[in-house]
């Protein structure tokens, strides 16, 4: 019986044999080290722009100088990832964060001040990350065999998400006591942990590497790419579809407020809204063994955003019910939104994982390229969009119609491509 409920709770919890890979354990290894450090940042940078200016317009523009460089060196760091040997480039890219990560704690010790100046930090900043990551997305298939792919991706997110919530916890902590020197400098110091995993890595040149500088034309060609290659394509539409119409977040401080009876300034039901769909994460990425015996991938991206859209349904209904039963509606909310994290982070590691194997290497930089750019671009489409919507219909009624939209469209692309939903891990381009 023993024996038994051992091996059930292996079978459910996250399957860890991609660590037994050296490379892979101690890339992993070094981002549960600086997940945190760099959501110290992340948290830091529009707290000093606050103190320094006292205006939230100002931290808003946070928005558009991480955004841009987000967009445009995604895009183009994906095709450098094609071209170069891959472990170059992480060598560049972390030596650059690592930098710029340095800067930031300069500033901050000097006490200049200038707000331009952060602006411009995090820019640059930005920049470096968007090439780091879809290069550090597309060595994986090089790594690892294809059947150990997901539960790669599902480690991967899984200390992501954990760092989502406690670097924001740890930091504001942090920042009343150390001021905000302190949290570059360990950002700064916890990188160095990545740049000694990279460092070991073999090298990884690109096999059929695209001939000449990259540049317009072979972003171009591998967006172009993506015509040809329905099911890739199809991976693109349906997160474009769960985020667009299915992320909530923009309403979380008016329903904290109005529907729950929080403060207006924030309070613990606006840090439970936020935390749960990360919370999900992390739990859907504990309980993930179960990822690793999914052959039909495209189907179970399907599912996993029905799930998602569902949840945000519930969620708006939750909402909608809080003027009755406001302390049950919170707890179904926050459940509602923990589910949908948990579906959320399932989906992201079968689609990226369809991105890692149903790509051919000349062109798996620049599809990780514009999956970063839909990842980093959608929710925040979904901001405004969300945000419009409440004001003309209320929150509950665009949270409960945007997760019913999410599971209209889905189950039309789903239709409309079969393709996709037929995918099996392995099966021929």
């Amino acid at each position: 019986m023993v024996t038994r409920i051992r091996e059930s709770l292996s079978a459910l919890t996250a399957d860890t044999r991609p660590l037994r890979n050296d490379h892979f354990r101690r890339l992993w290894t070094a981002n549960i080290i600086t997940v945190i450090g760099a959501q110290l940042t992340v948290v830091a940078v529009p707290a000093q722009i606050y103190a320094e200016t006292g205006s939230s317009a100002y931290v808003g523009l946070t928005g558009v100088f991480g955004l841009v460089p987000l967009v445009v060196f995604g895009l183009w760091g994906g095709a450098l990832a094609d071209v170069f040997d891959r472990r170059t480039l992480l060598r560049i890219t972390t030596v650059g964060l690592i930098v710029t990560s340095g800067l930031f704690w300069l500033q901050a010790a000097l006490g200049l001040g200038n707000v331009w100046l952060l602006l411009g930090l995090f820019s640059v900043q930005q920049a470096f990350f968007a090439v780091n990551q879809p290069t550090r997305s597309a060595v994986l298939p090089k790594l690892l065999e294809p059947e150990l792919l997901p539960a790669a991706n599902s480690l991967n997110m899984t200390v992501f998400q954990a760092g989502a919530i406690a670097g924001p916890l740890v930091a504001g902590a942090l920042i009343p006591v150390l001021g905000f020197s302190w949290l570059y400098l360990i950002d700064t110091l916890t990188l160095f942990a990545t740049l000694s995993a990279v460092v070991r890595l073999p090298r990884l040149p690109v096999e059929g590497a695209i001939a000449g500088t990259p540049g317009l034309r072979s972003v171009v060609e591998g967006l172009a790419y993506l015509r040809g290659h329905p099911v890739l394509l199809m991976s693109f539409v349906v997160d474009i579809i769960a985020m667009v119409f299915g992320m909530p977040r923009a309403l979380f401080p008016e329903i904290a407020h109005v529907d729950f009876g929080g403060p207006d300034e924030g309070g613990l039901v606006f840090a439970a809204l936020f935390a749960a769909i990360p919370a999900g994460a992390v739990l859907g990425g504990v309980f993930s063994g179960w990822v690793s015996r999914v052959q039909r991938q495209g189907l179970a991206v399907v599912v996993c955003i029905l799930v998602w859209g569902f949840a945000m349904a519930g969620f708006g209904v939750a909402v909608g019910l809080a003027g009755r039963w406001p302390q049950a509606m919170l707890v179904a909310a926050v459940g509602m939104l923990v589910v949908g994290g948990a579906a959320d982070m399932a989906s992201a590691a079968f689609r990226t994982s369809m991105l890692q194997t149903a790509a051919t290497d000349a062109v798996r930089g620049r599809l990780q390229g514009v999956f970063i750019v839909v990842v980093a671009g959608g929710p925040r489409i979904a901001d405004v969009a969300h945000g419009t919507a409440a004001v003309a219909v209320g929150t509950a009624v665009t949270a409960a119609g945007g997760g019913v939209l999410v599971v209209v469209l889905t189950v039309a692309a789903a239709i409309a491509v079969p393709s996709f939903v037929r995918y099996r891990i392995g099966q021929p381009r």
